[in-house]
């Protein structure tokens, strides 16, 4: 008999084009040969062409399918997504507080890339102050690492190094920014340790395609199998960011704006 393959827990939205969210999540988790299971936290009208409109699930049900599949199953990681409101958030909050799963990544998605808000500012205050903390990782990209640093302090404090800190100083174990937009996209990991942050920056080639609909998603989620696939945390950051390169290079040319990649790639 084959040995069961890890368990993976996406708490996410449902995007209906699947790009991005839950579904998304599931193609990813298969694709690195872990079993997928999963939490919807909102249902979104939105295609390739942007986000219409976010419905959150109540809290109650979130509360109930979570405490139903930890009962069920060993959760090897888990990948939380966009969040919808605060009630989603405390009660994601709860569950990570009760059942403390492990490997635990945190992508923290304050909108979409049209420009719709996924979480509200008491959700993103939840995600910040009791998310955060219980998260093995993060996965901000620049803008929301940003956020997360210096909300509700005024602006500045930019910088990479400064931002770090501040993370760190909010309870972040390990923090991956990721950089996709540059010329040269990298994915900064700075792991806080006994001496300091300790910092490592992995580069990766650019792909010119409009096929970038869900990368931060695939991301995190690539991250989360790779940690429940018992990888370190530089060489699952490493492997995740190539994921994503290589899921955009074979995508498929589909819908009207930012298209999806191919999460199955691998699948042949």
């Amino acid at each position: 008999m084959p040995s069961p393959p890890p368990v993976v827990l996406s708490i996410a939205g449902f995007d209906p084009s699947s790009g991005a969210g839950i579904t998304a999540d599931i193609k990813t988790i298969a694709a690195h040969g872990c079993y997928g299971i999963a939490c919807i936290t909102a249902l979104t009208v939105q295609s390739t062409t942007g986000v219409r409109r976010v419905q959150p699930v109540s809290g109650e049900i979130i509360r109930e399918t979570l405490n139903e599949l930890a009962a069920d199953f060993e959760i090897a990681a888990v990948r939380i997504g966009m969040l919808g409101s605060a009630e989603v958030a405390a009660a994601v909050a709860d569950f990570l507080e009760k059942r403390s799963p492990k490997n635990v990544v945190l992508d923290p998605i304050m909108s979409s890339s049209s420009g719709t808000r996924l979480v509200d500012d008491d959700g993103f205050i939840i995600l910040r102050d009791r998310l955060l903390p219980l998260s093995l990782v993060i996965t901000p990209n620049v803008a929301e690492a940003a956020w997360l640093a210096v909300f509700g302090e005024g602006e500045g404090l930019f910088q990479e190094h400064h931002i770090l800190a501040r993370l760190h100083a909010r309870g972040a174990a390990n923090v991956v920014i990721t950089h996709g937009d540059l010329i040269e996209p990298v994915d900064v990991l700075s792991v806080q340790t006994s001496a300091g942050p300790k910092v490592e920056r992995f580069s990766r080639r650019k792909i010119k395609s409009k096929a970038t609909h869900g990368t931060g998603c695939a991301f995190a989620t690539a991250l989360a199998c790779n940690l429940a696939l018992r990888l370190t945390l530089p060489d699952a950051v490493r492997l995740s960011g190539e994921y994503v390169r290589d899921a955009i290079a074979a995508a498929p040319k589909l819908g009207r704006g930012k298209g999806p990649m191919n999460h199955l790639f691998r699948l042949g």
